[in-house]
């Protein structure tokens, strides 16, 4: 089932992309929740592991429009993913989980702004 491989290649690619912005977000909400302390400076500790999970992310998001777009998909006549319909909520779903990935990706950018 493609939608299945789709599915998966989004799930780790939003995981992947939690963990290349959780240096920088983590201490954000912590603050904005009023939630203080030295032991918050120790989220940081990930940063040099965020161009690793930034690479991971690019690279299950680039499987999932792989499987979405360029492979095309084998399916019966009368199974849900030979409906035209399924495809483009699937697509759209995609554009929509990529848009929450480059916010969260460009966090650590963007964070400064609000310190």
């Amino acid at each position: 089932m493609p939608s299945l491989n789709v599915k998966g290649s989004l799930a780790a690619g939003a995981l992947a992309a939690i963990g290349a912005s959780i240096c920088c977000v983590g201490p954000l909400v912590l603050l904005l929740m009023g939630i203080g302390g030295a032991w918050v400076a120790t989220l940081a500790a990930l940063e040099p592991m965020r161009p690793f999970f930034m690479g991971a992310t690019l690279f299950f998001v680039g499987l999932a429009f792989r499987r979405l777009y360029l492979v095309p998909p084998v399916c019966e006549p009368g199974t849900p993913c030979a409906d035209p319909r399924t495809v483009s909520r699937q697509r759209l779903m995609f554009w929509i989980v990529v848009v929450v990935l480059a916010s969260l990706l460009a966090v650590p950018w963007m964070a400064p702004l609000f310190y």
